[in-house]
């Protein structure tokens, strides 16, 4: 059905409740590729029993973690077949360090939805709470649905992703693991796009594409290594732009510039002509 605008932008949905524990957190950070190295301390603490540091990307799977069926997009007046739409750019802000363990709210609403013509791009924004009030963290995201724009709405700004204009600060390789995606999906994101070869082949692709959310974690990792020390809890906020695909057992890069208070990036692959797949990727320090 057509978007509608005004009743998504309107609508309240319903609160979320959930919690997470250590070893949900563990399974995330593994499925990121924490422990490569098994005998590096600093690896282990992103594994540690009990009371593993905790990435802040944690917050985009912590809700749907235990999912064992593919999303659907069906909101009030907004209802869109799974294999129209792409992750399109995802945020998180987190006033702490997230606990390895705990539970929480979560409310979602619709910010902007914009009119591109062939494609629609969906904004939310969902605030997280624990059981006392406190805010946890806050998620921003986008979706771009295909073959749904054409409904008259405003087209919304047209951002630039440009990399800085001079040579990358440091390179960090990042490579993949024929089994990432399936690692990965194990973390609530059951989209046969990332599983199935026959379904990636009918979305056209020649094989399952790696979750956008899993090379956004991976990212946010390499940079918190690289020029963190390895310290999760010095993030305070991080966000990326899925311009590209990445496929499992690939080599990418992390081009990373220091800039002021805070650390850009983007993420290509090397074998494919240094496609970009991650664009726009910002990371704050605490």
């Amino acid at each position: 059905m057509p978007i509608d605008v005004e009743v998504a932008l309107s609508a309240e949905l319903e609160p979320i409740e959930f919690s997470w524990s250590s070893s949900d957190v563990q399974l995330y950070q593994l499925s990121l590729g924490a422990g490569t190295d098994p005998m590096d301390p600093r690896e282990l603490c992103y594994l540690v029993d009990d009371t593993p540091q905790v990435l802040p990307t944690f917050a985009t799977v912590a809700a749907t973690f235990h999912a064992t069926k593919p999303p659907t997009v069906q909101f009030p007046g907004i209802d869109i077949e799974l294999s129209k739409v792409l992750h399109a750019s995802e945020r998180v802000e987190v006033p702490a360090p997230l606990p390895p363990s705990g539970s929480a709210i979560a409310v979602t609403r619709f910010t902007d939805i914009w009119d591109k013509g062939k494609a629609a791009v969906i904004w939310s924004e969902t605030q997280v709470h624990d059981a006392n009030g406190s805010l946890l963290w806050t998620q921003k995201r986008s979706i771009y649905a295909r073959g749904e724009g054409g409904f008259g709405g405003d087209r919304g700004p047209s951002g630039s992703d440009q990399a800085p204009a001079r040579a990358p600060d440091l390179e960090v390789a990042m490579p993949l693991l024929p089994q990432q995606a399936l690692l990965y999906r194990l973390c609530g994101d059951r989209n046969p796009l990332h599983s199935d070869p026959q379904f990636a082949a009918a979305a056209g692709f020649p094989q399952p594409i790696l979750h956008g959310l899993c090379t956004y974690g991976m990212t946010c990792k390499a940079i918190t290594d690289a020029l963190l020390d390895g310290d999760a809890a010095a993030v305070a906020a991080y966000g990326a732009r899925f311009s590209g695909v990445a496929f499992p057992g690939e080599a990418l890069q992390v081009n990373i510039w220091k800039d002021d208070n805070r650390v850009l990036a983007s993420v290509v692959a090397p074998s494919r002509d240094n496609a970009v797949v991650l664009s726009g990727v910002e990371l704050v320090p605490a």
